[in-house]
């Protein structure tokens, strides 16, 4: 028996990303073009990187949801009909979009299925039953609602229901803020977002003492320990933030959620000894101190993140796998250097990570080498098990 489980979104910021999310377990991808859309420095699509991102989704049995999220003054319906039109044409399955009059534009235009994005803070049933009048198939709810009371809107609004599961938080209401505009002149709301919420400010007032606060700045959000929660409310889809940040990341948290709930789909459980070593791998991607925000109860002072802004980095990316040979070489495009007697890890698609000495170098005529150089293609020990597109790392803080 195979038991019912959510569809896991991970976040495509390229291509190289979406394909190493897909390899590694996701159902589902999300990506922006290089128009409509609020990660404007992310490095985004063009429409040709759409097309083959969406070939290769679909051949290993993964859906692609595009991002039309921005919030839309006049001038920015330019070009808008032809880009979806062309999404239409070459088979992404959703978009994602927040304003009211892009919904009615693209529902005019195309046979598009219309996901509602968190920007535009859907938090109750009442929302959730208007929305889907309006045409919307599917409702990423505001990060502010908990997984109970998701339940009980996709019970009574009868609609499917994306929350996130894991990434960075916002302070504002899923987004709605206005704090880079005033502090950098760039419109959060439209692309821009200049992450002020993570500065430190200087608190004053008439009866306290002056002092210097990092008050707006929220940690992380993990929910590996509620993913029970998800399920019994019903769920639909796990949603994976993270756009901007790297491959390792794409490629890690989609292997750890997706190697959860593969082991739920046998089970119907997750009473695993494996907990803790998924645990243990969401700790390895740059991130900052984590926290379950408003999934259980509302987000409160203990989900702030009080230290100076940085983030933790225990492992840092090393390069991909691009062929393995049997009992001769691993193939491997490096993307940051390493010598020969380093210690890498091996990222497979299913089960424990795989840690080897790097006996030996060679370039791809066989020449001994003692470092690798970023960029370069080259021969290291073969590794079992290993397949490739797995992904390699290296541990930087010891």
């Amino acid at each position: 028996m195979k038991y019912w489980t959510p569809e896991l979104l991970a976040p495509a910021g390229s291509l190289d990303k979406l394909k190493v999310a897909v390899n590694y377990g996701a159902n589902a991808v999300y990506l922006g073009g290089q128009k409509f859309g609020l990660r404007s420095a992310a490095e985004n699509f063009t429409v040709e990187q759409i097309k083959e991102g969406v070939e290769y989704a679909h051949s290993k049995g993964s859906l692609v949801y595009v991002v039309l999220n921005s919030f839309f003054h006049d001038k920015d319906f330019d070009g808008l009909y032809e880009f979806i039109v062309y999404l239409d044409e070459v088979g992404v399955d959703a978009v994602i979009v927040s304003d009211p009059g892009v919904i009615e534009f693209i529902s005019q235009n195309t046979k598009l299925e219309i996901h509602l994005s968190t920007q535009a803070s859907c938090l109750n049933v009442e929302a959730a039953k208007m929305w889907k009048k309006l045409g919307v198939t599917r409702i990423v709810l505001g990060r502010e609602v908990t997984i109970k009371d998701a339940g009980i809107i996709k019970k009574e609004a009868d609609i499917e229901i994306e929350m996130f599961v894991h990434g960075s938080m916002c302070m504002a209401f899923s987004g709605n803020c206005v704090i880079s505009n005033y502090t950098q002149g760039r419109d959060s709301n439209r692309g821009g977002c200049a992450h002020s919420c993570r500065f430190e400010y200087k608190l004053e007032g008439a009866d306290m003492e002056a002092k210097n606060s990092f008050f707006m700045s929220s940690k992380d959000l993990e929910g590996i320990r509620v993913l029970q929660e998800f399920i019994d409310a019903g769920i639909d889809s796990l949603k994976v933030e993270g756009r901007m940040k790297s491959y390792l990341y794409a490629g890690t948290i989609s292997k750890v959620y997706s190697d959860a709930l593969s082991y739920y789909r046998d089970n119907g459980n997750f009473l695993s000894d494996d907990l803790e070593r998924w645990e243990a791998e969401l700790n390895k991607v740059t991130h900052r101190a984590y926290t379950e925000a408003s999934l259980i109860n509302p987000a409160d002072a203990d989900s702030i993140y009080s230290d100076r802004e940085h983030e933790i980095k225990e492992y840092a990316a090393t390069g991909a796998v691009l062929e393995a040979v049997e009992n001769q070489f691993l193939l491997v495009e490096v993307k940051s250097a390493f010598n020969v007697g380093d210690q890498l890890e091996v990222l497979p698609f299913k089960g424990p990570s795989v840690t080897f000495n790097v006996d030996f170098i060679k370039n791809v005529l066989g020449e001994d080498l003692q470092r690798s150089n970023p960029g370069s293609i080259v021969k290291i020990p073969f590794v079992v098990g290993i397949d490739g597109n797995n992904l390699l790392r290296r541990k930087v803080l010891q």
